[in-house]
């Protein structure tokens, strides 16, 4: 009888996995072209191999297209416009977990400022320009202009680590996508409107929001996809022990 490591494929070509994985990045401008159920189905079929502790998959996904994607967009935009009017609101909508630390310090804090002010920096926003800034932002809340929405979630009843299952799981979607020629955006960004999220798209009260994720084909022509983060070296962060 055949066994599941006899079963695996072999990956013949290195080098187009790790292409897939080097040239993931966070598209922040999609076409309008649609992506096909068919083809969205296939992705989260094989990002669904991810690993989890005790192979609990934890994730649930939500595909928001066409008028449900709108009708989201529109509420959480309208509450974001909200509370830049009036920031006191803010304290009305608040994340389920702390994604960012509360206390920033460096080096990490100094990486933050770095990607924010060069994404700023390549498109024209200093750092007085609180009404292009606000739009810039609210580029998340339209997914970009993808037409694809995805909301991840979990059962509040699992621990922390459901949260890194959920990001391995993520991962593999990222990737895939990109060998399939799509991009994608993981958004936290999202998180913060789960009161208004939630229940439109259908979720149940024992679930939290991990994130949104935009998903499509990158538009080439936009220059803020050609925004690139940088990476520190292995040795920043690799201690060896032998």
């Amino acid at each position: 009888m055949s066994t599941p490591l006899a079963d695996r494929p072999p990956v013949a070509d290195p080098s187009s996995v790790e292409a897939a994985i080097t040239g993931r990045l966070s598209a922040r401008a999609f076409l309008p072209r649609p992506v096909a159920r068919e083809r969205i189905t296939h992705l989260l079929q094989v990002a669904s191999r991810a690993p989890s502790g005790t192979n609990t998959q934890p994730w649930k996904v939500y595909v928001l297209q066409g008028a449900s994607k709108d009708a989201l967009v529109k509420q959480v935009c309208a509450a974001h416009d909200a509370i830049r009017d009036n920031p006191a609101l803010a304290a009305d909508y608040q994340e389920a977990y702390d994604y960012y630390p509360r206390q920033w310090v460096s080096p990490y804090i100094d990486r933050r400022r770095e990607n924010g002010w060069g994404l700023y920096g390549l498109l024209g926003i200093g750092k007085t320009d609180k009404d292009k800034m606000h739009l810039q932002q609210q580029r998340n809340f339209r997914f970009f202009d993808a037409p694809v929405g995805l909301m991840i979630t979990i059962d509040k009843v699992m621990g922390g680590g459901s949260l890194v299952d959920s990001g391995m799981f993520l991962q593999n979607l990222m990737i895939v996508a990109r060998a399939h020629g799509l991009d994608t955006c993981p958004q936290a960004a999202w998180n913060g409107f789960a009161k208004i999220i939630l229940p439109h798209i259908g979720a149940g009260d024992n679930e939290m929001l991990v994130c949104g994720m935009s998903l499509g084909y990158a538009d080439p022509a936009d220059k803020v996809n050609t925004f690139h983060t940088p990476r520190v070296a292995v040795a920043d962060f690799t201690t060896w022990l032998d």
